[in-house]
């Protein structure tokens, strides 16, 4: 096992699909810092300016001749970070396959069928169906749907033996434009009565993009095959933890209310949505928060600090135009907030 500070026994040329967006920024600055060659492949459309001495091939997945730029090259791994779409993985194997020694496909752990089950491991083969069209959008099959579409198509195309399938949670940190994750701190740092969904001890997980990224790279590292869940924190983590945590990172007044669960769903709050990360822990979303990451582990999967993440979501948000932090893409709206914790105290409590 390499360990996140020893230097890998070997250099690698990587080729990295994507490479610009959420998590490929800090994927790229890893591999290069442990003296990895890497190589982007993407549109040259989002932050095109990122990494002006990296090798950058430019390509349209959805055009007929969208790798021709990838034609007669040889890699030792590729790592496909973007993938929507299922016949994009058979596409890449075409013309990647026989000249790559390994494939790294970035699935979800939403592929697993029954998240009302505790301890969900690698070892589970009950999946969700897999769309039998290649080209299925998010209008035809959901994301884990189509994720275990491309899961089925990497060993097909590239083979098991020079596959690995990386199955994460929620993944959050600096750089996330779904506010999934982000709106806690960012609700927690306006202070006043702030409402909290379920019990102080529900759990929650998620993975910080920078710990997925260094954990694929040194996967790599040791030439890591199968297939791995990716979420964290070791040891878990409940709501409350994760609530007074973002707390700490700021000066806020804050003050917590924690709302029944029946309470919010009769109010048809979504979870997840309207208060994200947080799944109720019962019926069909009991192992939502509470998966088996023992293989991860055993592996060198670390994690950084619930600080360091609620600190430098915060840092990033803050960084934003002022139309972009005025326009949260999840959690409760200010007056839904109010309007249920008005509701919650005329109850009687």
């Amino acid at each position: 096992m390499t360990t996140p500070s020893a230097q890998p026994p070997r250099k690698l040329r990587i080729l990295i699909l994507g490479g610009t967006g959420f998590i490929g920024p800090h994927q790229v600055e890893y591999a290069l810092s442990r003296g990895h060659t890497v190589t982007l492949f993407n549109r040259g459309r989002t932050n095109p300016g990122l990494f002006p001495k990296v090798e950058k091939l430019f390509g349209d997945r959805n055009a007929p001749d969208g790798y021709k730029a990838l034609a007669g090259r040889q890699w030792d791994v590729v790592i496909d970070n973007p993938v929507q779409v299922p016949r994009w993985v058979r596409e890449a194997g075409a013309v990647l396959a026989p000249n790559v020694k390994k494939y790294v496909f970035v699935s979800t752990l939403s592929t697993y069928r029954n998240r009302g089950k505790v301890g969900i491991s690698e070892a589970d083969t009950d999946l969700l169906n897999a769309p039998s069209a290649p080209d299925a959008t998010e209008r035809e099959a959901s994301y884990g749907e189509r994720k275990v579409r491309g899961e089925m198509d990497a060993k097909a195309t590239f083979g098991e033996g020079k596959t690995l399938i990386v199955r994460p949670g929620l993944i959050v940190g600096p750089g996330d434009l779904t506010d999934r994750f982000s709106y806690w701190p960012i609700r927690v740092e306006q202070g006043g009565e702030m409402l909290a969904p379920g019990t102080m001890d529900d759990p929650v997980a998620f993975i910080d993009q920078r710990d997925l990224t260094e954990f694929m790279i040194r996967l790599c590292e040791q030439d890591a095959t199968g297939t791995y869940n990716v979420v964290g924190p070791r040891g878990g983590l409940t709501v409350a933890e994760m609530l007074f945590g973002c707390k700490a990172v700021t000066t806020s007044d804050v003050r917590f209310t924690w709302v029944d669960t029946d309470f919010l769903l009769a109010r048809k709050l979504r979870p997840y949505a309207d208060l994200p990360v947080w799944m109720p822990p019962r019926g069909d979303s009991a192992g939502w928060a509470r998966m088996d990451i023992t293989k991860a582990l055993a592996a060198g999967l670390t994690f950084r600090p619930l600080a360091d993440t609620a600190r430098e979501t915060l840092r990033y948000f803050h960084a934003q135009p002022p139309e972009r932090q005025a326009a949260l893409k999840a959690g409760l709206p200010p007056e839904k907030e109010r309007e249920t914790l008005a509701a919650w105290h005329a109850a009687g409590h």
